[in-house]
């Protein structure tokens, strides 16, 4: 294994410390880890594919003297955490009252879970729907208003993909819609988290690449929207995750039992976690909220990045020469970048990342979704002009208020559909 195993391991370890375990066929130190928050655990799992999972986290459990709440294995939400299955959940919360809970899933899984938390918690004395709590820091308003607090969450990561496990998070879809929304706070982090890297073996190549997207769409957004205080430790978490990503998705493909490979996703989407704790993702995640019903969060973002790195461009030339640089490295660009600048510079990486996506099967454009249609566009900008959706406008490195979206996002959707750049306006005060 290379260096920059080395640099991921010390950037997650002095990150999270002894509260995250994560390495290669560590399943069986779940139980220790969850015996620390009571003696009773509710166990959300899917029991069909991750039955394996399943039931080694049980055994571990049994081993540890913590007993299955109910005696029974809940069932995972399903892909992107659908509200219904949110309130699921916490209906077998409210009804075994566990001392603690046990997620054990995708990000969806753990997203799911965690609102399921936020409800059974603070739905008696607060407010029962879930749309209350999207937005930034109001389940913290909540809870110190109420005095309650949360059952402690333990987090066991099966796919490498959202870094739920990690993060203050929690993204729940309305499946009638297909609006995707999100609750951001720290009183949701896990108190716990483990990822044994080895369960990623199993899942599909397919899976693991929509993982290795949201990891670069994670760093780089956060990079791109760095400030000066912020701006060496997102840089050396972009550097290392998207090297990483780069480097060993491709071997994915060619081998899904590649160990080495596999590890270096798992780490990769971790240090995506990291990223999103030290800032927040901007208009490629914005616009992927809208997109539920026609592909994956991680096909969304990795389609949209490139679109929006030219848009940003002008604002953002030293991380576009650094994040450019890595993807030169991998021979995905072929110009010379400390040539150019500003929206010619955008261009250059963008390509750059479109290359990338081509070489591991991805889609680059919106218009190769099936299903798609101008309507999605409309629906994009209008969830942009959200209140509950605010924070991403403002966090982009070039921030847009509702005001702007329909002027200089809607040509940036529309050269996602056809990948043509040179439709994208710049604004001409940065």
């Amino acid at each position: 294994m290379n260096n920059l195993f080395k640099q991921a391991e010390s950037l997650l370890s002095a990150w999270k410390g002894e509260s995250y375990t994560f390495g290669w066929d560590i399943l069986d130190r779940i139980g220790p880890a969850v015996s620390r928050y009571g003696t009773n655990a509710l166990l959300v799992c899917n029991t069909t594919y991750l039955k394996p999972v399943a039931d080694a986290v049980s055994r571990s459990l049994a081993a540890s003297g913590v007993s299955l709440a109910g005696n029974l294995i809940v069932p995972e939400a399903g892909p992107n955490a659908p509200r219904e299955d949110v309130y699921r959940i916490e209906s077998y919360i409210l009804h075994h009252k566990p001392d603690c809970i046990i997620a054990v899933g995708g990000g969806s899984a753990i997203d799911a879970c965690k609102a399921a938390n936020i409800l059974a918690c603070l739905g008696r004395d607060c407010d029962a729907d879930i749309e209350a709590y999207f937005g930034t820091g109001l389940v913290s308003d909540a809870l110190r208003k109420t005095g309650n607090t949360l059952l402690p969450l333990i987090a066991v990561q099966t796919s490498a993909s959202s870094g739920s496990h990690l993060t203050k998070y929690s993204n729940v879809t309305d499946m009638v819609t297909g609006q995707k929304k999100l609750i951001v706070d720290d009183a949701i982090i896990p108190a716990a988290a483990l990822f044994d890297y080895a369960v990623t073996a199993s899942m599909p190549a397919a899976v693991t690449i929509d993982g290795a997207l949201d990891a670069i769409a994670h760093c780089f957004e956060v990079f791109a929207g760095a400030d000066e205080t912020k701006f060496d430790l997102a840089a050396s978490i972009a550097d290392c995750a998207v090297a990483l990503t780069v480097e060993y998705a491709p071997r994915i493909l060619k081998n899904p039992n590649d160990a080495e490979a596999r590890t270096a996703i798992g780490m990769a989407t971790d240090l995506g976690g990291y990223a999103i704790m030290v800032g927040g993702t901007n208009g490629a995640h914005l616009t992927s909220f809208s997109l539920v019903n026609l592909t994956s969060h991680g096909k969304a973002c990795g389609i949209m990045n490139p679109y929006y790195a030219v848009f940003f461009s002008p604002a953002i030339e030293k991380q576009l020469r650094r994040i450019g640089g890595i993807f030169s490295d991998a021979g995905y660009i072929t110009e010379d970048l400390k040539g150019l600048s500003g929206k010619a510079l955008g261009i250059a990486v963008a390509r750059g990342m479109i290359n990338f996506g081509k070489a591991i099967g991805a889609p680059v454009t919106l218009g190769e979704l099936p299903g798609f249609s101008e309507d999605y566009i409309v629906k994009a900008l209008d969830a942009a002009k959200n209140p509950q959706l605010e924070m991403k406008l403002k966090n982009m490195p070039v921030p847009l208020t509702p005001s702007l979206v329909d002027e200089y996002m809607a040509p940036i959707l529309c050269a996602a559909v056809s990948g043509d750049f040179s439709v994208i306006r710049i604004m001409q005060d940065m």
